[in-house]
């Protein structure tokens, strides 16, 4: 504890600088772990590539029913399974589970609604080869979902999906993060949140993160060339490139993020987080990943502008990214024709269903089946049927349901079934025919 009380102080002043919520949905007593607080403290190699230290989890349970146990997601650990685990969890009774990518931890006791209880342990992170979320690029690496944190438990059990690659799998509830990242000078650590950085060892420097109510925390480590930009609105947005990107490129996408940033608050709700990272590589061979206040996106446009919108949605308006993908994907592609000014008229035509399975509804484990549908679908029909809605019920009354929206769901869970009573109770049209048609169940 006297090694941790330090970090709990920085991370309040962190805080304060955070904007307030303009709503908060509800406490929803179904899903639990809920209010969790990770505290964490990692030192690197010389590389950045490899992390030792020690990780903390209080949470409390807010369901009627008692936890028994709690599921920690090693998401990274997908890779080597249980043979050869990139993130190494000691000093913690747990059983692991999913190839690795789950450990049940056994509460000493029953823990009943309203309780709080703790679990501590001995971490280990060592980034693997290959240019990925979670991954090395030479000197760079990428440290996305390298932290444990707590599986969701609601109404259907515990969420101990599978990891997919070709999508998300992570359902987090917005939780608090104060993580201490000790590491060599010259390599910088892009993180998720507010850092402030003090002296450390000879040659080392401390970097202190504060994030709240955020669902993941990510980080990545190298000798990154630096720029900053503030937008209109305050936010302020650092851009970290690899080797190789020109300076009239980074330049570029901090310009634009910085009119992004404001112009989606502006439709879904202020930024709440005041900082964003964004790690420029154009190897990746993704157009883009998001975590909440840093993202790592190739050097296109349309790339940063959809990650960007990916801060409202799954980033402050969460979902369960592995049975409905639709509602984040979907949703910040159309946040991104917005900004882009694209209307896709006569899109039903171009992105239609090739068979009677495919819903836009369907989850992961559907589309990790049918790869090569995934993109069609959830990002080329399910953004077109939201450009139908707009068409169906009026531009204005679209805009407002999706700020209202996301107002209502303020780091809280959107659900299908939700999504569709909020734009029914905004229009006097009848929506069932096109719930039909764009098989929105």
């Amino acid at each position: 504890m006297r090694r941790l009380l330090p970090l709990f102080a920085v991370l309040a002043v962190l805080l304060s600088v955070a904007a307030a919520p303009p709503g908060r949905a509800p406490a929803d007593p179904t899903r639990t772990p809920g209010t969790p607080v990770y505290a964490v403290e990692l030192s690197s190699d010389a590389t950045g590539a490899h992390w030792r230290g020690h990780e903390r989890i209080t949470f409390s349970n807010a369901s009627p029913e008692p936890l028994h146990e709690v599921y920690l997601r090693l998401w990274d650990n997908f890779r080597g399974g249980c043979a050869t685990p990139s993130v190494r969890v000691t000093g913690l009774n747990g059983t692991a589970e999913v190839d690795c990518t789950a450990l049940r931890v056994p509460l000493a006791r029953p823990l009943a609604q309203g309780a709080s209880d703790t679990v501590e342990f001995d971490l280990a992170v060592d980034v693997p080869d290959g240019i990925d979320r979670f991954g090395r690029d030479g000197a760079f690496s990428f440290i996305g979902n390298a932290l444990p944190v707590l599986a969701v438990r609601d109404g259907t059990g515990w969420h101990l999906d599978p990891y997919s690659e070709l999508g998300e799998s992570f359902f987090g509830l917005a939780s608090d993060f104060a993580v201490t990242l000790d590491h060599p000078t010259e390599v910088l650590v892009p993180a998720t949140g507010t850092a402030v950085d003090t002296p450390g060892g000879p040659g080392r420097t401390i970097t202190r993160v504060g994030a709240r109510h955020v669902r993941e925390f990510a980080w990545a480590a190298g000798p990154f060339h630096r720029i900053d930009g503030r937008s209109a609105g305050g936010v302020r947005i650092a851009v970290y490139s690899v080797t190789g990107v020109t300076a009239e490129d980074a330049q570029a996408m901090l310009d634009l993020s910085v009119r992004t940033i404001d112009d989606h608050s502006a439709r879904y709700g202020p930024y709440p987080y005041g900082d964003v990272a964004t790690v420029l590589d154009d190897a990746f061979d993704f157009g883009g990943m998001e975590y909440p206040a840093f993202v790592l996106d190739r050097i296109r446009p349309s790339a940063v502008i959809h990650e960007l919108a990916h801060q409202w949605w799954y980033g402050i308006v969460g979902d369960d990214q592995y049975r409905a993908p639709w509602l984040d994907e979907s949703f910040a592609e159309y946040a991104m024709d917005v900004e882009m000014g694209r209307t896709k008229e006569d899109c039903t035509a171009a992105t239609p269903f090739l068979a009677p399975g495919e819903r836009l509804t369907n989850s992961m484990s559907y589309w990790d089946a049918h790869p090569d549908r995934y993109e069609p679908v959830i990002y080329g029909h399910g953004s077109c049927a939201l450009h139908e809605l707009r068409r169906l019920i009026g531009a204005d009354t679209m805009a407002a349901l999706l700020h209202d929206y996301a107002r209502a769901h303020w780091f809280g869970v959107s659900t299908t079934a939700e999504f569709k009573a909020a734009a029914q109770a905004a229009t006097t049209v009848d929506l069932a025919p096109f719930w039909r048609e764009h098989r929105i169940d």
